[in-house]
């Protein structure tokens, strides 16, 4: 019998981990998924085309988690426990006096307050309004960034707080403003375009379903805050709905280039400039009624 070359021999089959199979084990086509890539499967099927899903799946690991989208949510839910329970409030389901004084909120008479513009975002004016803002950057949040870097996500989170308070301060400059919408706004926005663009790529029944589930929320959200802005007779300061508006057209630009496209080198892509520069020009523009023309001051 002739001896076997075993350089010759056929490597011993390994799973995607580089662990040997035994004798009866599964192969690797047919291993049984585990949480973790059954979600990014599902993941993979909401928020990419299928052309690129095979390379998201191939780099996809649920380590790390989706910080920065987690850790926004931790501190607005810290700061709306803050006011509810350290503050002296009429009634924590809806604060009042407490978030209206306090130091983040965004008011047209202390608007000089720079800071303000953005820090409005961790202030809520009650339970309903942080529980909305909460399950929807989670439920859109986390996915996007399972995808996109938490840079991305950042980038179009934090541009849509500014520009909800710079367009709120514009179009409605005598109303204060509280509230994550902005941010959450702009992860629609981005999100939307994603579909509209990768429609054809999409499962349709799925690429419709996401399209009106997107047109029913934020028209009933935005419905709502129209009525409490010009209709409710609520006391105290009048919020500001500009701010959805203002975020959900931040994330249809800048959430355009950074969600609609994977994989993809930005800074080559004439798109990404076009929104980049005119997000810019808007926020110069922006600043410059604040300090010269605006009805507040």
């Amino acid at each position: 019998m002739d001896d076997i070359d075993i350089e010759e021999q056929d490597p011993f089959p390994v799973d995607r981990d580089g662990v040997q199979w035994r004798d009866g084990d599964q192969t690797d086509s047919n291993r049984k998924l585990g949480f973790c890539e059954k979600f990014q499967r599902s993941v993979s099927k909401w928020m990419l085309p299928e052309d690129s899903r095979n390379t998201y799946l191939e780099r996809a690991n649920c380590c790390p988690p989706p910080i920065f989208i987690i850790f926004i949510s931790i501190g607005e839910l810290a700061v709306f426990i803050y006011y509810a329970v350290w503050k002296p409030q009429k009634q924590w389901v809806t604060l009042e006096d407490g978030i209206w004084n306090s130091p983040l909120t965004y008011r047209p008479d202390v608007r000089e307050e720079a800071w303000r513009f953005v820090s409005y975002m961790f202030v809520h004016a009650g339970v309903e309004h942080i529980l909305g803002n909460l399950v929807m950057q989670l439920l859109l949040g986390i996915p996007l960034e399972l995808v996109h870097k938490g840079f991305e996500v950042g980038m179009v989170y934090m541009a849509g707080v500014l520009a909800g308070s710079l367009a709120s301060s514009i179009f409605d400059p005598l109303s204060a403003l509280v509230g994550a919408s902005g941010g959450v706004y702009a992860l629609i926005g981005g999100y939307f375009m994603n579909a509209v663009v990768n429609f054809r790529e999409m499962i349709p029944l799925l690429g419709v379903f996401r399209i009106l589930a997107i047109v029913i929320i934020v028209g009933t959200d935005v419905g709502f805050a129209i009525y409490r802005r010009f209709i409710s007779n609520e006391s105290g300061l009048k919020v500001s709905f500009v701010a959805h508006i203002g975020g959900g057209v931040a994330g249809m630009t800048i959430g355009y280039v950074f969600f609609s496209c994977y994989n993809k080198k930005l800074l080559k892509d004439p798109r990404f400039w076009l929104c980049i520069v005119g997000y810019v020009v808007f926020v110069l523009f922006a600043v410059l009624f604040n300090i010269f023309l605006s009805p507040a001051s």
